[in-house]
């Protein structure tokens, strides 16, 4: 045992990212009571209560603080030193920590062992002894510990040990409430076995529930030791069955699964019985009417939830939860409610919009022109590539030549993104299922293309005077052009020319784009379902390769379109008329004519625009009762959770919770208040 200090302390030194013993040197001081040969100690108070701020309330149980403080203290002199303090925040941070604390409070004597007497020691004093008293005088005491009661039991067998402990406490339970040796208990005494000796294991929905569940199954009032078991192992396999729905839906959160699918993919992995997965759909209805479950349903059944709520009421997925049950009952949402989404939704799509347009702009001017080059006249062919498109810009016009028609770009910009974006989270709310939040590929499709195709009426105009202006510069003896005077030129119908060749290439692009995106941000998701910004970044960029790409032969049509033709040059009356003197005097790889170009600013300008339409979803959200984006709700985990506290640097950023763990996940729960004379419970 001594051995496994000094590698504790050797471990500590070498992990600055967790020891930080020496920044902890100040903070030990400051709680530190006893002065003893020219050395600072804390008490048992001193570390328990006042250092990590636990059972600091009146009546608070001594005994319970004195075990509590015995972890800490190696030597068990009753005093915590420096060093003691220090070896302990590098065993916080081990991964087995939580096994590691327990072991520790059973180790009564500190000699690296648990004997019999220690461990019946702590037993008999937990609340769940007192309510449902453990019968030591049994097998799985004489298996662990010999029928002499002579064996000690080392660090790693503890860990088994107290896992099967609560297992053979609820079969006692069992056995007990089982007045006539029939295999089966009374509906109430399952209650209360749940309650008193499994309440780790039950989430709020589970206890409000609970009575439910156990009385509205089909076994009646009594209860069988099969179902019972089952309904003790379905809460242990909690995690496998979030894997389990994970890997059937691809990390889509919101995606459901039928009973039939839960059960073929459960029978695979051999430890989820059909009896298991019944209860788990018992407990399903009282989430959903269809005969479904998702990943979210179990996020609400699973143990550790309540664990995190406990230090964070208000989380993530309970917030979703509760936007989802309340939209499914009707409530809260209003016409008004729906008009005032859009109009959030179209500001934040604008401001997105914007920034992403400014961002590639320059990628976007020399895409126009190298597709507005015509190579079918002679010494007319003034960019041998992009990128020497690029460097003549900037040679003959200045840098801000790059930025030719960027007003007229970020005024289009506005009604262009804002209303794509809208108009596809309005049309995918529409065949959202209200339940799951599940929405069908041909509905994502469709969403898409009526974005891009609504967003060509406001457009189409804005893109005609920004490609006059962007060409303009080509030509060094042309008098200056403002938007103004291509305004006035072209008149009102002629704003759209070209509108057939932007249907044609944008309702395409979006329904290719949206489409992608979604499917890519699920696959980029963490096992959580959120995203981050880089993985948001990712999938937004990645869809638009392929959008931009197959749909650029209707981007050069529009251009040709929308340009004024120098003299010499082919005229275009339609868009089929373009086609086909394109395609004769050009040959088809004019169609592909600036694709690149195309590709590199069409992608990182919707990367940076979705990231930032997300980003600001989330940092001014706003609940109108609609639908969050997916892939926002980050569920913390139980540290960050938990309270800060200034003093608590290193591994006891996680001391309180870990020392929580005890009953949360061992359920050894001590008694918190002093023992009244004459009473038999704390």
């Amino acid at each position: 045992f001594q051995a496994d200090i000094f590698n504790i302390r050797r471990l500590s030194s070498r992990m600055p990212l967790f020891s930080a013993a020496h920044v902890h040197c100040e903070s030990a001081k400051k709680f530190a009571s006893v002065h003893k040969n020219g050395s600072l100690y804390m008490t048992y108070p001193d570390f328990v209560q006042k250092f990590l701020g636990l059972y600091c309330f009146e009546n608070a149980n001594e005994d319970t603080v004195k075990q509590l403080g015995t972890i800490a203290d190696y030597d068990k002199d009753g005093l915590i030193s420096f060093e003691e303090f220090e070896t302990f925040e590098g065993l916080l941070s081990l991964p087995d920590h939580a096994y590691r604390i327990a072991f520790d409070l059973f180790d009564v004597n500190g000699n690296g062992y648990v004997s019999f007497s220690e461990f019946k020691s702590v037993i008999t004093v937990t609340t769940l002894h007192r309510q449902y008293p453990f019968n030591f005088d049994c097998d799985f005491i004489d298996l662990h510990f010999g029928k002499a009661r002579d064996q000690i039991v080392s660090y790693e067998e503890f860990t088994q040990l107290i896992h099967d402990f609560h297992e053979e406490h609820a079969l006692q339970a069992f056995q007990r409430s089982d007045k006539r040796n029939e295999g089966k208990i009374r509906a109430m005494d399952l209650i209360n076995i749940m309650v008193q000796l499994k309440s780790n294991l039950l989430t709020p929905f589970l206890r409000d529930h609970l009575m439910q569940v156990v009385f509205g199954a089909e076994h009646g009032s009594h209860i069988s030791f099969s179902y019972f078991n089952a309904f003790i192992s379905l809460l242990n396999n909690m995690e496998l069955l979030k894997k389990l729905i994970q890997a059937r839906t691809g990390n889509d959160v919101h995606a459901a699964v039928t009973r039939e699918e839960l059960t073929n993919d459960a029978m695979s992995y051999n430890q989820l019985t059909p009896l298991e997965v019944d209860i788990l759909f018992q407990l399903a209805k009282f989430l959903r009417e269809d005969d479904c479950i998702s990943y979210y349903d179990v996020k609400r059944m699973a143990p550790f939830d309540e664990y995190t709520s406990k230090y964070a009421p208000d989380t993530a997925a309970r917030r979703v939860q509760d936007a989802v049950e309340t939209r499914a009952e009707g409530r809260g949402r209003t016409f008004l409610l729906s008009i005032l989404e859009q109009v959030y939704r179209f500001s934040l799509g604008a401001i997105a919009g914007a920034i992403g347009a400014t961002a590639v702009y320059p990628i976007d001017l020399v895409k126009t022109r190298m597709q507005n080059q015509r190579t079918s006249t002679v010494g007319e062919v003034l960019y041998r590539n992009s990128w020497d498109c690029f460097k003549k810009v900037i040679r003959f016009e200045g840098v801000f030549g790059l930025y030719r028609g960027l007003v007229p770009q970020l005024v289009g910009v506005a009604p262009e993104k804002a209303i794509k974006l809208t108009m596809n989270d309005l049309v995918k709310d529409q065949f959202r299922d209200k339940k799951t939040g599940f929405i069908p590929l041909w509905a994502e499709i469709l969403a898409g293309g009526c974005a891009g195709g609504s967003q060509v009426i406001f457009t189409n105009p804005l893109e005609i005077v920004k490609i006059r202006l962007q060409v303009a510069g080509e030509i060094a003896t042309a008098q200056r052009v403002s938007a103004l005077h291509v305004i006035r030129d072209l008149g009102f119908f002629g704003l759209y020319k070209g509108a057939k060749a932007c249907f044609l290439r944008d309702i395409p692009f979006s329904a290719i784009y949206f489409t992608a995106y979604n499917h890519l941000k699920m696959r980029f998701a963490d096992s959580e379902g959120y995203n981050n910004p880089g993985s948001l970044l990712l999938a937004a960029t990645l869809s638009g390769a392929p959008a931009a790409g197959l749909t650029t032969p209707a981007d050069v049509i529009k251009t040709r379109l929308q340009v004024v033709a120098r003299s010499g040059q082919t005229t275009y009356t339609g868009v089929f008329d373009a086609f086909g003197k394109i395609l004769r005097e050009e040959g088809p790889r004019a169609f592909w004519k600036g694709s690149m170009a195309r590709v590199f600013r069409s992608s990182p300008q919707f990367g940076v625009t979705l990231l930032t339409y997300e980003m600001l979803q989330r940092a001014f959200y706003i609940d109108f009762g609609g639908s969050k984006p997916s892939g926002s709700n980050i569920l913390k985990r139980p540290e960050e959770a938990m309270p800060t506290n200034p003093d608590h640097i290193g591994g006891y950023k996680i001391a309180t919770l870990s020392f929580d763990e005890l009953e949360s996940r061992f359920g050894l729960c001590l008694p918190k208040y002093k023992i009244a004379a004459g009473s038999g419970s704390g």
